[in-house]
């Protein structure tokens, strides 16, 4: 087991899914540079609530930092060559999105509500569960 950090750029739309047993997981593709120019592909399942909901809010293209359990695989292009791939089982999505409300959450920004660790003090309405959420899904 590899854990590992992974950056790049959503390829496609993530999708949710329900296995054999009905519990709810969601699956997407990332695409990372490769050291040698080239794109490696990283094949994504999130069994969270919290890091499925953070890559179903994302679009094709948008930027993505991923953390969790890696495995190496290797497929097969159209050509015949042999092309290297990563597996990843994640446990927390980190978006641009949550780094400006995390940013703006700190410096008091945002939803007008004090600070006191990582929840709002004042507030359960939609834009506090949006904060803590956001807070949940980039504590590592």
């Amino acid at each position: 087991m590899i854990d590992g950090l992974v950056s790049g750029k959503l390829f496609g739309s993530a999708t949710n899914r329900t296995g054999q047993s009905g519990k709810t997981f969601v699956t997407a593709k990332v695409r990372t540079a490769a050291g040698d120019g080239e794109s490696l592909f990283v094949n994504v399942i999130a069994f969270s609530t919290t890091a499925g909901d953070a890559l179903l809010a994302l679009g094709d293209g948008d930027s993505v930092t991923l953390a969790g359990t890696l495995t190496p695989k290797v497929w097969t292009d159209k050509h015949g060559d042999a092309k290297p791939a990563l597996d990843m089982v994640a446990h927390a999505v980190l978006t641009a999105y949550h780094v400006k409300r995390k940013r703006a959450a700190v410096q008091g920004e945002g939803n007008g509500t004090e600070r006191t660790g990582n929840r709002p003090v004042n507030g359960d309405g939609p834009a506090a569960r949006e904060s803590a959420l956001a807070d949940d899904a980039i504590d590592f």
